[in-house]
């Protein structure tokens, strides 16, 4: 009778024995992501105080390297000057310039108006959770220092424009209702490209230029028409391979604006970089490094850092740290960060702004962010879908998007604090094909509250982050075919397309 009793009690005692589990499991997983969110802003808080600690440092120097100064002026006037302590309890965020104001750009003076300080952009963008943005002056370098091959400006640092982190990251998917974008005008203009296109980028320090590639090998540099919805074409460069007259993969804009680096293939040693020199006419040098083995170098980018540097990711798995030598011009130091994290292709590759960190992604379905000063992969997440590109927020420095495979889920959004959490997913439906094409490519826009998607469908993809659907806030029909990328311009209210119908989109947007 005992066993009749005392049989039925078991599968309850072992429901709840699961339940208990099930909690641990929930509070252990909970545990490991608090641990790593305060072991990161316990870095953070480290970080800002040895900057505090440095500039307090060299402002006490500067204003004893100044009292020397007034003494010996006064001195040699037979006056007195009235010494100046030097106080230990400066508040370096009050006292020292924006480096920003003194970026040197090759482009006549302009004023280049932040996002949010334009009442071009929508007013949503704008929003108290923004803070107020600055203008920023972008100066002209004398015509001797630019255009003279005896000016050796190389192995400088150049002069960094440091941005302001916003928080973005509790606004996203706060919305019941998307706040959508007025395109107002578009026009196409032909690339007078003859196969069709691969690349667009802007130029960063001018406002006018931006340049685009394609598979006939040509790099096209072009010019924003002021007052007017149209472009002109300045030049286009011969910038295949050496040995198979490929075209290039993939484009990056050096930051000081005065050169064009294209990445190519690792196979049958061909040259793997080439340099477009803008001001010189000695046109286009490739770099004699070859640091990938094999395959095709899907993707260059130049990372947001002090240091001027570039990071390349290839179909090897490797993923490729270059530096500017000190030594001669258009030479570069490579260091592979890491060849065996991934086991398939890396596919896309950027850099978070708040710490020397590269991100990575590759057909391999996973998320790599590694941390260069220490030599180790800080973050790590496998997602169930193979990656095909990435880009971190300009404006909060903690996220980034992932370009997947996944249909309808094609953009995911991520927190670099957070490991294995996924903020938010969205995407769209394709009418005349299902495959997801590594080709297709995305922008965010200079506020960081929307990004932009081309598509196998002849639109322009716009998604909302705060908006809590995963279906696009708008779709532009913007060409006839394919669109590869629309990008947003920083500083007008425009934005810019390229397609496989041959044409360049320019569409005014408010």
């Amino acid at each position: 009778m005992s066993e009749l009793y005392t049989n039925p009690k078991k599968p309850k005692l072992k429901e709840d024995e699961e339940e208990e589990e099930a909690n641990v499991s929930c509070r252990e997983e909970q545990e490991e992501v608090l641990v790593a969110l305060v072991e990161h802003r316990s870095n953070e808080i480290e970080r800002l105080n040895h900057h505090i600690s440095n500039y307090q440092n060299k402002l006490v120097e500067a204003e004893r390297s100044l009292q020397n100064s007034k003494a010996k002026l006064a001195q040699l006037r037979g006056a007195s000057v009235p010494s100046i302590s030097a106080k230990k309890d400066h508040k370096p965020l009050k006292t020292l310039r924006n480096v920003s104001e003194d970026y040197a750009s090759p482009s006549p003076s302009k004023t280049l108006r932040r996002p949010c300080d334009s009442s071009d952009y929508p007013r949503s963008g704008c929003g108290s959770s923004v803070s107020k943005a600055k203008t920023v002056v972008v100066k002209q370098k004398s015509e001797t220092s630019r255009d003279s091959p005896n000016v050796k400006d190389r192995g400088m640092k150049r002069k960094f424009e440091q941005k302001e982190h916003q928080e973005l990251i509790r606004l996203i998917a706060r919305n019941s209702s998307p706040t959508t974008i007025k395109c107002h005008t578009s026009n196409q203009i032909s690339s007078q490209h003859k196969r069709k296109l691969r690349s667009l980028i802007l130029c960063p320090v001018n406002e006018q230029l931006f340049a685009t590639s394609s598979l006939d090998g040509m790099v096209s540099l072009w010019q924003l028409q002021p007052g007017r919805l149209a472009a002109s074409l300045l030049s286009t460069t011969d910038c295949l391979s050496r040995k198979q007259r490929r075209w290039a993969e993939d484009m990056a804009w050096h930051p000081s604006g005065n050169t064009l680096f294209s990445v190519y293939t690792a196979d049958d040693g061909d040259s793997q970089i080439s340099i477009l020199n803008l001001n010189k006419t000695r046109g286009v040098t490739f770099l004699e490094n070859k640091p990938h083995v094999k395959g095709i170098i899907n993707n260059i980018k130049f990372m947001p850092w002090e240091n001027t540097c570039f990071v390349t990711g290839g179909s090897d798995h490797a993923v490729v740290l270059w530096n500017e030598s000190d030594d001669e011009e258009n030479k570069w130091k490579s260091k592979t960060l890491h060849r065996n994290l991934h086991s398939a292709a890396v596919m896309g590759v950027d850099g978070m702004r708040n710490k020397n960190v590269v991100l990575s992604v590759g057909a391999d379905k996973r998320i790599y962010g590694f941390d260069v000063q220490v030599g180790r992969a800080d973050y790590k997440h496998q997602i169930d879908y193979k990656c095909m590109s990435i880009l971190a927020n300009p404006c909060d420095f903690n996220l980034f998007m992932v370009q997947s495979g996944e249909p309808e889920k094609q953009l995911r959004l991520f927190d670099i604090r957070l490991r294995k959490t996924e903020l938010h997913s969205f995407g769209w439906k394709q009418d005349s094909s299902e495959s997801q094409s590594a080709l297709i490519n995305q922008s965010w826009s200079p506020d960081g509250l929307y990004l932009t998607s081309g598509s196998v469908d002849p639109v322009i993809h716009i998604f909302d982050i705060r908006y809590n659907a995963r279906k696009p806030t708008q779709s532009i029909k913007a060409h006839q075919k394919r669109v590869f990328k629309a990008e947003w311009h920083y500083s007008q209210p425009l934005l810019i397309s390229i397609s496989s119908d041959l044409n360049i989109g320019l569409h005014k947007i408010s």
